[in-house]
């Protein structure tokens, strides 16, 4: 039977990797914790916000949510925990999510209006260039 031979070959080169939960204390066996951890952000982000399905803002701001719903459920923070400890790293990380949101933001006044989009968008070009 070529597929048995074929899956116990590759579950040979696989072996020392394969089964780590045995070997560190407390690592689950399987990633149900975290589909359960994500699958719960998934379902109660939306009715949070009134919304029957995902924000858009969960896409742009995905990463920033996801890792503060993890950490408010294992430990609700205090003020002094909220104040940012690296400023520089903090307003590093305003700067990425604005930018990403500028993208969503002009994607979305293309699709509204795309005549006084590309308008505007001549208008700043002529602007730029020497005369």
């Amino acid at each position: 039977m070529p597929a048995v031979e074929h899956f116990l070959k590759v579950t040979r080169s696989y072996w020392p990797g394969l089964f780590p939960c045995y070997r560190i204390a407390g690592l689950p066996r399987t990633n149900n914790d975290l589909e359960h951890l994500f699958g719960a952000h998934r379902y109660h982000d939306p009715r949070a916000m009134g919304r029957k399905v995902a924000s858009p803002a969960l896409v742009l701001r995905g990463s920033v949510r996801v890792l503060a719903a993890t950490a408010t459920r294992l430990h609700c923070p205090c003020a002094r925990e909220l104040q940012p400890r690296d400023l520089m790293a903090w307003r590093q990380q305003r700067e990425q999510l604005e930018k990403r949101q500028d993208v969503r933001r002009r994607g979305l006044r293309f699709r509204r209006d795309p005549e006084a989009y590309l308008q505007h968008l001549a208008a700043q070009l002529q602007l730029a260039l020497p005369s």
